[in-house]
């Protein structure tokens, strides 16, 4: 195992150096931030560039300037904010909470909703069970998400006046954007179940199972489940990586105060410190996400160490 986990975390550290070289690379092809900083007006000199890309450190080659990107990183330490001045750790740091907690109430309220929908379906396969729910989630695929949320806010906020339509102001402001995200995810994971299930209930070991008497709630989720789990924890895993890189949409509308909302900011403010942090943030927890998916392959299936 411990062979398993040096080589999983190599990789890991890989991406992670392909990824942020990447994206340092891509923000410098936007343009030169201290010609950026006076587009809203002003006049300016040479000697004004220069002492601005002397402060920013544009003013050094690439890679001088990657080391330091990196230097920085391994301190968490991305700069100061072209807006404000404030460090990007700072601000990072105030809005990653928001972000992480609700994406996973939104991948909670999916997985206990997909899997006990999923098994039903795959167990009343062809039937009228089986049928509404590959219905409704058909219908839960075939909704944007940001119609969706701006419907919620529409009955729950406008309508019947339950819930704060932005904004994180207590518990009832996480109902309406976990929700929207949940019953979007729902909707793909329950289809994911069934096919899983259904493949898996096929197999001679479940027929032995049931022979030997055991209940069908045990040969289901003991059995049954657990021998599917790996394709279930791998799309999972890289759904929720994916959910954080995408979840800026749902933030816009709820006005959420996360990561989504500081990129979102932070684009328009052409604030290009605060936006390479948030990226490479974002990226390192889906690369953590994607070793930690690893692990629990080795953890659930030992053959897969020896790979």
């Amino acid at each position: 195992m411990a062979g398993f986990l040096i080589k999983r975390l190599l990789q890991a550290i890989f991406v992670v150096i392909a990824i942020t070289l990447l994206v340092s690379f891509a923000i410098r092809l936007t343009g030169d931030p201290a010609m950026m900083m006076f587009q809203g007006g002003g006049s300016m000199t040479e000697e004004d560039l220069v002492r601005i890309r002397a402060a920013l450190g544009t003013d050094q080659p690439f890679i001088i300037q990657y080391l330091t990107f990196l230097k920085g990183l391994l301190t968490l330490d991305f700069g100061r904010s072209f807006t404000g001045g404030t460090p990007v750790s700072q601000l990072i740091a105030g809005a990653l909470p928001a972000t992480l907690l609700l994406a996973f109430i939104a991948m909670a309220i999916s997985i206990v909703l997909s899997i006990p929908l999923g098994i039903k379906a795959a167990t009343a396969r062809g039937r009228t069970a089986d049928q509404i729910i590959r219905v409704l989630s058909l219908l839960g695929l075939s909704f944007p998400n940001f119609w969706l949320a701006l419907m919620m806010v529409l009955l729950f906020s406008i309508t019947l006046g339950w819930l704060p339509p932005s904004g994180m102001v207590g518990i009832a402001s996480y109902v309406m954007p976990a929700l929207t995200m949940g019953v979007i995810l729902t909707a793909t994971n329950v289809r994911l179940v069934r096919t899983a299930m259904l493949e898996t209930l096929q197999s001679q070991y479940i027929m032995v199972a049931r022979a030997k008497g055991l209940s069908e709630s045990k040969v289901l989720y003991k059995h049954a489940l657990r021998n599917c789990a790996i394709p279930l924890i791998t799309y999972f895993g890289i759904q929720f990586g994916g959910l954080l890189g995408g979840i800026v949409v749902i933030e816009r509308v709820f006005n959420w105060p996360g990561l989504g909302t500081l990129a979102f900011d932070a684009v328009a403010a052409r604030d290009y410190p605060l936006l390479q942090g948030v990226i490479t943030v974002l990226a390192l927890f889906i690369v953590s996400v994607n070793l930690l998916v690893d692990i629990a392959y080795g953890l659930v299936d030992p053959r897969i160490r020896t790979e």
